[in-house]
């Protein structure tokens, strides 16, 4: 066991409290990083029960879109954590958190016949000396199960320079600062030829729309940056297996995930990651030229939207939102996993749900006095009125939501509830206030 083990593991759990940082910290960003991006790919694989990491490649480019304050802190925990550590000192430089879909697939049937791998790509500040890179990965019980710890040098000749390599066709669709004070979010064409470019423009403004109608982004909404890449495509449309419709597109993105009709992912990391090498970007939305129903958000990853569906298209790209920059969870249950995703042992991470066993961390503050535990659901009523009603996460039982209806529960309503507003205007301040 590493000797650095003990204390992730001790961090990992202050982590499901809220913000948490290193006894010793970093320093100012120009002190440990240069103003360019190191990327990481790696590979996760495993089975249902088993969990394994492998580095693929490095690789660099001129720039560095993401926070410059914060650096040895995260504001939620994820499913797993990267860490960056000075090798010669062990201080914690700078620490990245996230979900994958890896994961995800672990839960399901599939995983207990079969090991698959799946790609996986981070990006860090550029250190000025080594660094000690921790990636790992959690399970439901929150406990770690893969971990990799692998030394980067900067002068390592092998680590490929992509900064002179084409960038993607790219344009700012709105930009209210700097890239180093805003939080930039990148628009990524997916199907969409190039004749079909002005659609997905015009698409882009209507989701940044449809996003800053909703609190706290409407409030805070001068603190983003929205950027259209646009890889033009071949042919018109994503893949839609259950029709046997196989189309080559820039991300090859396919409904049918997992095999659920609505579930509309990329596989293609890597690829994603190569259409914004050189372009601001931190955060993931993936129009996808369709007109089905579906899509797909994972924390700190992407979300994947249908951009032609006419049923409340903008609803399930503010939806997915939530899950791919907000650490949300579904509020929503039906009862049919093949395995629980939050165990009655454990409490989630995520902001919006608890399972009652630290109720104190989540929002048990914001309780109307002698608000009953749990809190009985007021008929079909809309309301955002924060209680502690039982139902998330794909569990009716167990696992308990703040409010009996929100964003991320139904498309009907029309603002997020009370706690998760709190939680995004947390975020948001975390990655743009020092």
């Amino acid at each position: 066991m590493s000797t650095y083990f003990a204390p992730l593991r001790v961090l990992l759990l202050g982590l499901l409290a809220g913000m948490c940082a290193p006894s010793r910290s970093a320093d100012s960003f120009s002190t440990h990083f240069a103003d360019s991006t190191l990327r990481i790919d790696y590979l996760f694989s495993g089975t249902n029960r088993t969990q394994h990491i492998a580095l693929d490649k490095l690789s660099r480019t001129a720039g560095w879109y993401g926070r410059r304050h914060h650096l040895s802190q995260l504001p939620l925990a994820g499913n797993g954590q990267l860490i960056v550590l000075d090798a010669e000192r062990g201080d914690t430089l700078y620490m990245h958190s996230f979900s994958t879909l890896f994961q995800e697939w672990q839960s399901t049937e599939e995983a207990t016949r079969v090991e698959k791998a799946f790609q996986n790509t981070f990006v860090i500040p550029w250190p000025h000396r080594p660094v000690d890179v921790v990636c790992q990965l959690v399970d439901t019980h929150r406990e770690v199960k893969a971990r990799l710890r692998h030394r980067v040098d900067p002068a390592d000749i092998l680590i490929r320079d992509r900064s002179r390599e084409p960038r993607t066709p790219w344009r700012y669709v709105l930009q209210h600062g700097s890239s180093a004070e805003k939080i930039d979010v990148c628009f990524v064409a997916e199907g969409f030829t190039e004749a079909e470019m002005p659609y997905f423009l015009a698409m882009c403004d209507s989701s940044i729309q449809a996003i800053t109608a909703h609190e706290p982004y409407r409030s805070l909404s001068d603190r983003f940056n929205w950027v259209a890449v646009m890889p033009a495509s071949e042919v018109s449309g994503v893949s839609i297996p259950r029709y046997n419709q196989w189309l080559s597109t820039p991300l090859q993105s396919s409904y049918d995930t997992f095999y659920s009709d609505r579930y509309l992912t990329t596989l293609q990391i890597q690829r994603l990651y190569d259409l914004v090498t050189g372009i601001p970007f931190e955060h993931f939305i993936i129009l996808a030229n369709s007109s089905i129903y579906g899509g797909g958000g994972i924390y700190n990853s992407y979300n994947l939207a249908p951009a032609r569906s006419q049923h409340s298209k903008l609803e399930v790209i503010v939806h997915e939102f939530g899950h791919s920059f907000g650490g949300l969870a579904d509020e929503y249950f039906y009862d049919d996993q093949y395995e629980t995703m939050y165990p009655a042992d454990t409490e989630p991470w995520e902001p919006n749900l608890t399972t009652l066993v630290d109720f104190s961390s989540k929002w048990k503050d914001m309780l109307p006095a002698g608000t009953p535990i749990p809190t009985q659901p007021d008929g079909r009523s809309l309301t955002t009125k924060v209680g502690v009603y039982e139902g998330g996460g794909y569990q009716s039982k167990g696992v308990y939501r703040p409010a009996q209806e929100c964003r991320m529960k139904v498309n009907e309503v029309k603002e997020f509830c009370p706690v998760c507003q709190r939680a995004l205007t947390r975020l948001i301040k975390f990655y743009t206030e020092e």
